[in-house]
């Protein structure tokens, strides 16, 4: 594995290897890597193309910088993930290094509805600031291939805006299903910060959404929203949304809709960690 800190060294490596024909798959992450991101790693050797991971915790998209503060790094350990995994680079870049002219002097985007639901009304600013990085790290490594992770449904409805927004039409947006723990829970690097009894009574965001969908032929959605928010707070956690949508592009639902492609998404805090998941419905 090949590791790059600077822009241009990483620009004229991956010009090369196109110069070869490689295709270049590309996995932005924010470090604190767990088996979610080495799947996305996989599959893109899978797909045999060169498998490029970034690493960099990206200050515009949080809108609370106590949690940017928390944010758990652990580099060394991640590049040894990767070193298992066979990854072909590791770009590791500096703030200065993404944002030299400081970090308001980089372009944004208007992703209209999806910025005013869900984690866009939970999180002002959170998807323009993903949006801002992610712009820059595609013109940066500039793949054919983008990985993305099922856990952050609405930031991988995001993310497939931007590519033609940014006039890149053959970027071909793959999205891979969540990773989960035995119990059920979406890996996450925040998963990290739970205590052990946080821990144990976690799972429950995900019997809620196997709730949200077993039921989708038995009960009206208002009756199991309430059953899964009692049931979260009953086990200590204080819930911002428990939501259904249209898995295309979501639009909320009231109710079940039959004949459509659904999602249900939930974002609920324990303590002071914030989870979220969702599943197909």
């Amino acid at each position: 594995m090949v590791i790059f800190k600077n822009i241009n060294d990483i620009k004229n490596y991956i010009s090369l290897k196109k110069d070869g024909k490689h295709r270049v798959g590309f996995i932005p992450t924010m470090g604190a890597l767990h088996a979610g991101h080495i799947s996305l790693i996989q599959k893109a050797k899978e797909d045999n193309v060169l498998a490029v991971c970034s690493i960099f915790v990206n200050p515009t998209q949080f809108n609370d910088k106590k949690d940017l503060e928390k944010y758990p790094v652990s580099t060394e350990a991640d590049i040894e993930l990767l070193l298992d995994a066979e990854c072909d680079v590791l770009f590791l870049p500096s703030v200065n290094e993404i944002y030299p002219d400081g970090e308001g002097n980089f372009k944004t985007y208007d992703f209209g509805y999806l910025d005013t639901i869900l984690e866009g009304a939970q999180r002002p600013g959170h998807f323009r600031g993903v949006g801002q990085v992610v712009g820059r790290l595609l013109e940066i490594v500039t793949p054919d291939h983008l990985y993305l992770g099922q856990k952050d449904y609405q930031q991988c409805m995001v993310l497939r805006k931007l590519a033609p927004m940014m006039g890149l039409n053959d970027l071909n947006v793959i999205i891979c299903p969540t990773t989960r723990e035995a119990d059920g829970l979406a890996m996450s690097s925040r998963n990290r910060r739970l205590t052990e009894p946080q821990r144990v009574v976690a799972a429950v965001i995900y019997q809620c959404l196997v709730s949200i969908q077993s039921k989708q032929f038995t009960s009206s959605f208002d009756i199991v929203r309430k059953e899964c928010e009692d049931l979260l707070a009953a086990k200590g956690f204080a819930t911002e949304y428990v939501a259904l949508a249209d898995a295309r592009d979501l639009t909320l639902l009231s109710d079940y809709k039959p004949h459509t492609p659904m999602v249900a998404l939930i974002a609920t805090r324990i303590g002071e960690i914030r989870l979220i998941d969702n599943m197909l419905v």
